[in-house]
């Protein structure tokens, strides 16, 4: 036991050697006892007495350790996969990995054409840039490293399906003429996908049939039959719309063994809007440019009745209802037996008729007759078409655009019928449902 003396301090403060002895033990105690404790998250307890970072040494830090290079494989997927059979053209081509890097990929054909593709910016997939061909084999090699830079390889060897047919489309207009590419067209235009073949899926060919426009415009496709299906607009385009038409048919299975041959597409503009109104009650033609007069015609139209020619029942209205500029010709050779009334029968004919605008299918037009000049703007005289004197069909003719409106009201006869170049006569709402995906 240390005996601890009673010490008074001199007036310099001095302590004798014995005390300081005697401190030097207490004082180490006291050191002991009152280092700092450090608490839950590392700093020190209330009331603890700070060590300045000069008084303790500063560790040094372990240096990291760099991983060694994984020695695991790459893994590498391949699709179509190995002894895949009737493969569709347009079904994806694709290779992945995991655990590395693809650094080559090829896909070749039994002919020994490469399939065009491209990898992703990280060389972790990569795929094909065009399709297949059908009743094709392919084989597909792909290689990748993984971090270690080994080497791994996959292949694949597949065959493509073969069709027992295939259809074409064609893109055509209401009368039967190609759309042209770059071509101008009328507010009123439609476009026709017309399939060389019976479709008997319409729904997988109409999901194969895009129609783009600039602006936007609300539209559908009309099936009429089973080769042939039309598209237009609700309402009528606006001038200078940009029209983008597809039939990506390539690949797809529109019926029983029957696949589209080959993809088609146009692009067009709508031009300015002409529409044209024959009133046989006022039996003038009035012919409207972006909604202005331009200029009234009289004319003669269709006498109206009907005549049966060896059992086949022959109308002479001009029958109501929207119709579309579908062609020209200046001559145009018409020919009554076309519609079933012989040339040598009563009222029949075979005759060049001149400046000649055709707006229906069975061949009703607006064109030159000064035969009937007495009678336009007074009587109708004709078997159907709407006759004009020679000033005035040939100013039509030379103003007149492939899809510009002509509407005839207040005559007789039944409705004008799709078939004949009625489409705008159709109620928007049937010609939705006529829709095969409606």
């Amino acid at each position: 036991m240390v005996a601890v003396r009673r010490w008074r301090r001199s007036a310099h403060t001095a302590w004798s050697a014995t005390a300081l002895v005697v401190c030097g033990v207490i004082a180490t105690t006291a050191l002991t006892a009152c280092n700092p404790k450090t608490v839950a998250d590392g700093s020190p307890s209330a009331g603890a007495s700070q060590v300045s970072g000069a008084d303790v040494p500063s560790a040094t830090p372990a240096p990291t350790a760099t991983p060694a290079p994984s020695s695991t494989p790459a893994a590498v997927a391949l699709s179509p996969a190995n002894g895949a059979a009737n493969v569709s053209p347009v079904a994806p081509v694709t290779a992945s990995v995991t655990g590395g890097k693809l650094t080559a990929v090829t896909v070749t054909n039994d002919a020994g054409k490469v399939v065009a593709g491209a990898l992703d910016p990280t060389s972790a997939s990569w795929k094909a840039t065009e399709p297949l061909g059908y009743s094709r084999s392919y084989r597909m090699k792909a290689d990748a490293v993984n971090d270690a830079g080994s080497l791994t390889t996959q292949t694949s060897s597949f065959t493509t399906l073969t069709p027992g047919n295939m259809t074409k489309v064609y893109l055509n207009t209401t009368g039967g003429q190609p759309l042209n590419q770059g071509g101008v067209y009328g507010v009123g235009i439609v476009v026709v996908a017309h399939f060389d073949e019976q479709i008997t899926d319409r729904a997988a060919a109409e999901k194969a049939l895009v129609v783009t426009t600039t602006p936007a415009v609300a539209g559908s496709w009309y099936w009429t039959d089973n080769s042939n299906a039309h598209w237009r607009p609700q309402n009528y385009y606006a001038s200078g719309t940009k029209v983008s038409v597809k039939a990506n048919v390539y690949g797809v299975k529109v019926g029983p063994g029957l696949y589209g041959e080959t993809d088609s597409s146009v692009s067009f503009t709508i031009g300015a809007k002409h529409v044209s109104i024959s009133d046989d009650k006022t039996k003038q033609v009035s012919v409207y440019f972006n909604d202005v007069l331009q200029r009234k015609m009289p004319t003669s139209m269709g006498k109206g009745g009907s005549q049966v020619v060896n059992g086949l029942t022959i109308s002479y209205w001009t029958q109501p209802g929207t119709y579309t500029v579908i062609g020209q010709g200046n001559p145009v050779i018409m020919d009554s037996s076309t519609y079933g009334l012989p040339v040598n029968a009563k009222g029949g004919y075979r005759e060049p008729i001149y400046w000649a605008t055709r707006i229906s299918t069975d061949g009703v037009y607006l064109h030159e007759l000064d035969t009937t000049v007495w009678a336009q703007g007074s009587r109708d005289l004709s078997h159907g078409c709407l006759n004009l004197n020679q000033a005035n069909a040939k100013w039509f003719y030379q103003h007149a655009q492939i899809g510009d409106v002509v509407k005839v009201i207040n005559t007789g006869g039944s409705t004008l019928q799709v078939w004949q170049n009625g489409d705008w006569t159709v109620p928007w709402a049937t010609w939705k449902a006529g829709s095969a995906l409606s």
